[in-house]
């Protein structure tokens, strides 16, 4: 039925007019005189609730030598305070129907409980009482720090792909933080302190640093009355200026070659990119349909289907808080496939950045966002979650509503303009990962 849905959507596509593109539902936003922001989604279709609390704060906002405090802080704040433990946390939400989880990221944290209607009582008391009350006890803290570094061996140091992005990253960037990974270097985790973690809990999880997102089946009056009771007391904390380093102009090309025991050579060809809700970042998103988005994109028709030289490529615009970054990703059959990859794919840059795309490969990327968007709005859950991104990088929820209008802008010259702007040679950045 979804797929229909979809379909329909995309037929229906190419005769909306501009004005027809803008999303739009309602939403109602205010902040608590402690500076906490909410955005309240009412939908009544479905009896769910979805509950969103996030954090401006994500790998970004970390000092050097404390790297990974951030992911660190969502596994601790699921450890309890006095008022609810670790274990009546997860046994209150499971026995109301719901499910819970969290996630880090350069920019920010993000906490959220999906559960049925008429439970939200329970879950703001809890949320606000770990966003205060924090319980800290060296054994929970020794316990939790190996649960994260098993991790970061499960996600980087076990697994070539891992492994791969956190090299691209650290190439792509030298002074920024980007360039550190989210989960924090081994060094780093087992250096953390209990007062490193209370200092960065003091300084980050306070209101004026944290926006609430409800959606779903709820009457607003009342919810509006429990988000005063729970939250309204709690102070203010003054925040850090956060002043951080330029990346200097790339003058050349970089290239890291890593060896691992794989089967198969793999390769990122990175550019610096952009922010996220630049005019440019909506260009880049449609190039990167174009040049890696599925089976019918020109780097899987070249490499994967017609070559048969590479089982995987693809590409994708990373368009975070501060400029992000573009980058290509190819598995070649052979190492001896490497060097030819590596040409195709920057053939295929340099064909756009001289002539652009077809018309038909820009209606058809622009159809795979429209379909993308139809996804994002299927559930109450992924409206939490657009609101509360669009919230924390631009401060204005409306952002998204803009979203289908600035894509269905982008032309074959604003195509041409950014492949030209981000993707000349002395840009690039070579990251592989071959045979020992």
């Amino acid at each position: 039925m979804k797929n229909i849905l979809i379909l329909m959507f995309l037929i229906l596509f190419s005769s909306l007019t501009e004005a027809q593109l803008k999303l739009d539902f309602k939403v109602e936003k205010y902040k608590l005189k402690n500076g906490l922001t909410v955005l309240l989604h009412q939908d009544k279709s479905v009896p769910i609730v979805s509950f969103h609390q996030w954090y401006r704060v994500g790998s970004r906002n970390e000092k050097k030598g404390q790297t990974g405090l951030a992911h660190f802080f969502e596994h601790l704040m699921f450890k309890g305070t006095a008022k609810y433990s670790g274990a009546d946390f997860e046994k209150l939400i499971k026995l109301n129907g719901g499910s819970n989880n969290a996630f880090t990221s350069r920019d920010y944290t993000g906490y959220f409980v999906n559960l049925p209607a008429g439970k939200l009582d329970k879950v703001l008391d809890i949320e606000s009482d770990r966003m205060i009350n924090l319980l800290f006890k060296q054994e929970t803290i020794d316990s939790e720090r190996e649960v994260v570094k098993e991790e970061r061996r499960f996600r980087v140091e076990n697994r070539v792909s891992g492994y791969l992005q956190e090299a691209m990253f650290s190439t792509v960037y030298k002074v920024h933080p980007y360039k550190e990974s989210i989960l924090g270097s081994m060094k780093d985790l087992n250096a953390a302190t209990i007062s490193d973690l209370k200092t960065f809990y003091k300084t980050y999880y306070a209101p004026n640093n944290s926006i609430i997102v409800i959606a779903g089946y709820f009457d607003i009056p009342y919810v509006k009355s429990l988000i005063e009771k729970y939250y309204g007391s709690i102070p203010s904390q003054p925040l850090p200026d956060v002043k951080l380093p330029q990346e200097p102009n790339q003058l050349s090309p970089r290239e890291t070659v890593l060896k691992k025991d794989v089967q198969s050579p793999s390769f990122y060809m990175a550019y610096k990119g952009t922010a996220a809700g630049t005019d440019d970042s909506f260009a880049l998103d449609i190039l990167s349909s174009v040049l890696g988005g599925g089976e019918t994109s020109r780097l899987y028709q070249r490499l994967v289907y017609k070559g048969q030289i590479a089982t995987q490529a693809y590409s994708f615009s990373y368009s975070i808080m501060d400029p992000g970054l573009f980058a290509v990703f190819v598995s070649v059959k052979n190492k001896k496939y490497l060097k030819r990859s590596r040409q195709i794919v920057r053939e295929e840059l340099e064909k756009i950045i001289k002539n652009g795309i077809t018309d038909s490969e820009l209606e058809r990327s622009k159809n795979q966002v429209m379909k993308s968007y139809v996804g994002a709005l299927s559930t109450v859950n992924s409206k939490a979650k657009l609101l509360a991104l669009n919230e924390i990088y631009f401060g204005d929820y409306t952002q998204f509503f803009k979203d289908l209008e600035r894509y269905n802008k982008v032309s074959n010259e604003d195509i041409k303009r950014v492949a030209q702007k981000y993707f000349r040679k002395e840009f690039g950045s070579y990251v592989a990962v071959i045979k020992k």
